[in-house]
């Protein structure tokens, strides 16, 4: 039997133990009751009440967050970037397939930062601490702005992540921006640096659509390894100039049309993706992959790459890659 209580805000789960035990049996241990996640629900059922104030409230709480906002599709336009604090233990922001978050063209959509002290720094390791798990799941981003000549700031149009965990879900990501010239700025959906132990972020069902960016123009990380599941890059451009190092009398960038990753150690595996008519303007029209130190690794399996050019350099249809061997190519297309 099972009953269902609140504590403090909370429900709990409290496991009814038996009040006997049987003749020769082992005693059960002791059952821990588990405290669900911290819900919040935005909106009260109708459009109006999904507004850019309350997701930026809901991110700042933490927990799982929710939508009510009527029967049909909503956009909800951010005048504010969506921080996560780093006391939060788990942030799941869920669409529910109905909810577009948009940045309007003039903002990132969504930041967290395990080493920023005014999002309140937890720990002397903060560049591998566990938490925040951020969750993108059910949701669109669009229309993130990160264009500022500044590194951090020129970075992840929709979503820039340092620390912690990410993972993406069924979420699609439409026609976001990051600075459009510099050698290491990028990923005009998505920006990592850093994830918890080195472990990979997973992208799971996803799309990335039109987004435009010196590098990486729809994913960009550094040392940082990625699980790519299911899932779909097409018209995503890398249009600086110059690579990285930028050549002389150039500003740099152009490479990774649609996926930039360098570092050392990471490893970037995608399978039963497709990734088609992205384009970079230097190495790399899908992917760019650079291991420093030749020990990262790249894997591509049951996946379709094709018509993705670049335009200064690769050594295989679509990707430049400089890593441990060979990449591992399993019943794929690449053309």
């Amino acid at each position: 039997m099972t009953r269902l209580t609140a504590v403090a805000g909370f429900a709990v789960l409290a496991l009814a133990t038996p009040t006997s035990t049987p003749t020769g049996a082992a005693t059960p241990a002791p059952t821990t009751p588990r405290v669900a996640a911290h819900v919040q629900t935005i909106g009260d059922g109708t459009a109006t009440s999904c507004t850019s104030a309350a997701v930026v409230r809901a991110v700042r709480r933490g927990g799982v967050i929710r939508f009510d906002c009527g029967p049909d599709p909503v956009v909800i336009v951010m005048q504010q970037t969506a921080e996560v604090l780093n006391t939060s233990e788990r942030v799941v922001i869920d669409g529910g397939g109905l909810v577009t978050l948009s940045g309007g063209g003039q903002r990132r959509i969504l930041r967290q930062d395990t080493c920023d002290e005014t999002l309140i720094w937890t720990t002397d390791h903060c560049d591998d601490q566990a938490t925040p798990r951020l969750v993108i799941r059910h949701l669109t981003l669009r229309d993130g702005n990160a264009t500022s000549p500044d590194l951090e700031a020129g970075s992840g149009g929709a979503i820039s992540v340092r620390g912690g965990r990410l993972r993406i879900v069924n979420s699609h990501f439409v026609d976001n921006r990051c600075a459009p010239t510099g050698p290491d700025v990028g990923g005009a959906a998505v920006r990592v640096l850093d994830q918890y132990r080195d472990r990979p972020v997973t992208v799971r069902g996803s799309t990335f659509t039109g987004g435009v960016c010196s590098n990486g123009g729809a994913l960009s990380s550094i040392g940082v390894s990625w699980d790519i599941v299911d899932s779909m890059f097409s018209g995503n451009r890398a249009i600086g100039r110059g690579a990285n190092p930028a050549s002389s009398g150039t500003p740099g960038g152009g490479s990774g049309g649609a996926i930039y990753a360098d570092g050392n150690t990471f490893h970037i595996r995608l399978a039963g993706t497709t990734v088609i008519r992205n384009r970079a303007n230097e190495g790399g029209g899908a992917i760019f992959f650079v291991s420093n130190d030749r020990t990262g690794t790249l894997s591509i399996d049951s996946s379709v790459l094709k018509r993705n050019p670049s335009l200064g350099f690769e050594n295989f249809p679509g990707i430049f890659f400089l890593g441990r061997g060979r990449p591992a190519f399993t019943d794929s297309v690449l053309r």
